[in-house]
């Protein structure tokens, strides 16, 4: 994927300004990234990213509504990202099994900066995934975000996923909650691993995430 340009496209519904639409954007998606890793949402702020890009709170105002607006759109993003990546890696495979095989371990592996998109690090990207996602949806707000749309595209990945579930048997009734149990869990271990490492097994030079989510996912639905 490293010399192949994709344009990832985000719901209008997501945004007050596109941030693809200028180089101001850009900078400001980029840095609330670097931001947001390094500080904590909490602790994120647009006067503080403001100051950092060399403008002011005001401007970032005019793409976002809010930080949790931001929030949403990055999760969006990290998620149509993900979806690319499972289409392009099952695209011409006739295997079920082994395009699920292919689809938990993309969505329970490390990430590695895909230099496709320029202007995005995403592997600060899928540590705010990891740490802080759950609070783009875990709001009162939450319903009425659903019904504009705000989580359709990882809705998608999981639907995707679960037919790739189904083909293999078609009488499991429970895909959905199996594979969005696999990548909620999966970003739960990634950061017990990191602040709470004896609530996991995961071993240096193992990936056992991947490991452990292939495992129950397969034995599960056997």
């Amino acid at each position: 994927m490293k010399n192949l340009q994709v344009n990832i496209v985000i719901s209008p519904e997501l945004y007050s300004k596109n941030p693809e639409s200028s180089e101001l954007g850009h900078k400001i998606v980029s840095k609330s990234i670097e931001m947001i890793n390094e500080l904590g949402f909490e602790d994120f702020t647009f006067k503080k990213l403001g100051t950092s890009i060399g403008s002011n709170e005001s401007s970032v105002y005019r793409y976002f509504d809010s930080k949790h607006a931001l929030l949403v759109y990055l999760t969006d993003w990290y998620w149509s990202w993900i979806e690319y990546k499972l289409v392009f890696s099952t695209l011409n495979i006739v295997s079920s099994t082994e395009k699920l095989e292919k689809a938990i371990a993309i969505l329970t592996q490390e990430v590695i900066e895909d230099n496709s998109f320029s202007y995005i690090n995403e592997v600060l990207l899928n540590k705010i995934i990891v740490s802080e996602s759950s609070k783009a949806y875990h709001t009162k707000a939450i319903d009425k975000e659903n019904e504009k749309g705000y989580y359709t595209t990882y809705k998608r990945v999981v639907q995707r996923v679960s037919e790739f579930v189904q083909e293999i048997n078609p009488t499991y009734e429970f895909p959905h909650m199996l594979i969005s149990t696999a990548i909620e869990g999966a970003h739960q271990q990634r950061y017990f691993s990191e602040h709470l490492p004896s609530l996991t097994d995961v071993e240096k030079g193992k990936d056992n995430v991947v490991r452990f989510y292939m495992d129950l996912v397969f034995k599960t639905i056997a």
